[in-house]
């Protein structure tokens, strides 16, 4: 994986299972069942996403099945209540969809998905038109970087970045993902940036620094 910031594009899954307006309530399941999917996008045109069904639009059918709700449910409930009748995706979906872009980051990925409280999201370009999907699973693939990757680039993007030409080496130790920083700096205000620029890597769990300040001891001779 490139280093970063990594992109939506950078991890999104580009074969996409979808269904249309008029897709069947039980051809939408046999989908799920098959993909080993919780969710569908819905497209119409040419491919324009204007909607998703997941697991939890099918469940009313099955929640209100053998039930007679009373008037507080149908009126608290009354979207679930028109979707335990509904027979197509056009009926079940929710809408508009929350979408992301394929340039989008990870972090805004993961902030959208957040907010919305949704898993997945379909990836789209600039006129809506499908690209792809990204779920939270995609997002954490960037923690599978190895050790060694992560202390490479902390030390090009971070290390070259802010001390260029150290009075004495600096050590970047990478395990589990946790980055360990050591050595002599003169600058104590450099030391958070460096710990925020490292944080920032995608991959990186942690941060600690290990540094020591002031004027290094001369070395006798």
């Amino acid at each position: 994986m490139s280093t970063g910031p990594h992109i939506v594009s950078d991890v999104m899954t580009h074969t996409v299972v979808a269904v249309g307006r008029d897709a069947r309530f039980k051809d939408i399941v046999q989908l799920m069942e098959e993909w080993k999917v919780s969710a569908l996008p819905v497209l119409e045109d040419e491919g324009r996403v204007v909607g998703v069904v997941s697991e939890a639009d099918l469940l009313p059918k099955e929640e209100f099945r053998d039930d007679d709700p009373d008037r507080f449910t149908q009126r608290s409930r009354l979207a679930d209540l028109a979707k335990a009748g509904a027979l197509t995706a056009g009926e079940l979906m929710s809408t508009p969809a929350v979408t992301v872009h394929a340039d989008a980051t990870l972090a805004q990925a993961a902030r959208i998905m957040a907010q919305r409280k949704v898993k997945r999201l379909p990836v789209v370009n600039a006129e809506g038109v499908l690209d792809g999907l990204v779920s939270r699973a995609d997002l954490l693939k960037v923690f599978l970087r190895t050790d060694e990757d992560l202390a490479g680039e902390v030390r090009r993007e971070v290390i070259g970045t802010l001390f260029p030409a150290p009075a004495e080496p600096l050590g970047v130790v990478v395990r589990d993902g946790v980055v360990t920083l050591t050595g002599h700096v003169r600058d104590t205000s450099s030391i958070p940036v460096a710990a925020r620029l490292v944080r920032a890597i995608e991959g990186v769990v942690d941060v600690e620094c290990d540094f020591s300040t002031g004027f290094p001891r001369s070395i006798p001779g």
